[in-house]
């Protein structure tokens, strides 16, 4: 679908371009804008491999053990339904410890895994159970210590201080996951959503 809409847009401006007499113009600002992105993504792409290579140091260091160790207390009461201890437990555990310092491409095995080991105890195959919903929710808000992204974009945007995000991302990142487990756990009461499934 997105690349569709891009083809109208990009077709309405070639030929709006032909129609005006301001093909040139098209053509020189598709030229800059390409410039423009590629020395963006050059630039971006030397930051996150800096903020990248910071944060595997963090792991192999075992900052994101630490972080687990810190958050498994809090994942038993999120996660009744889940034993403590479930192999799925200790997935989502790792998989949010990875989020947290922005380890995306870390996180995202443990995340698939932590889904696996949710759907074995699904009594309804194929259905995702409350815990599923509720893990989904809260990775998909994931809150961010470091928004290696952010900081990137702003670096390779030429920002002074690019690290400034850090405290509201922080802040934001942890309002999107309260309300992310907070709507959650409302829904889950409404019977629409707790049908059983024979």
């Amino acid at each position: 679908m997105l690349n569709i809409i891009w083809l109208l847009l990009i077709g309405t401006s070639v030929v709006f371009g032909i129609i005006n007499h301001q093909i040139d113009a098209v053509l020189a600002a598709v030229t800059s804008s390409a410039k423009a992105a590629f020395e963006l993504v050059l630039g971006l792409a030397g930051i996150m491999v800096f903020w990248l290579g910071l944060m595997r140091i963090a792991e192999t260091c075992g900052l994101v053990r630490l972080i687990a160790k810190m958050l498994r207390p809090v994942l038993v009461r999120l996660f009744p339904e889940v034993p403590a201890e479930h192999p799925a437990m200790g997935e989502m555990v790792m998989n949010m410890s990875a989020n947290m310092l922005g380890l995306l491409n870390a996180a995202t095995p443990f995340g698939l895994r932590a889904m696996q080991a949710l759907e074995t105890l699904n009594p309804y195959p194929g259905v995702a159970t409350n815990p599923m919903c509720l893990f989904l929710a809260i990775n998909t808000s994931s809150i961010q210590l470091i928004p290696v992204t952010a900081i990137a974009y702003l670096a390779a945007g030429g920002a002074i201080h690019p690290t400034d995000v850090i405290a509201s991302g922080l802040l934001a990142s942890i309002c999107s996951t309260v309300a992310a487990i907070v709507a959650i756990k409302m829904l889950v009461r409404l019977r629409c959503f707790n049908k059983v499934y024979p």
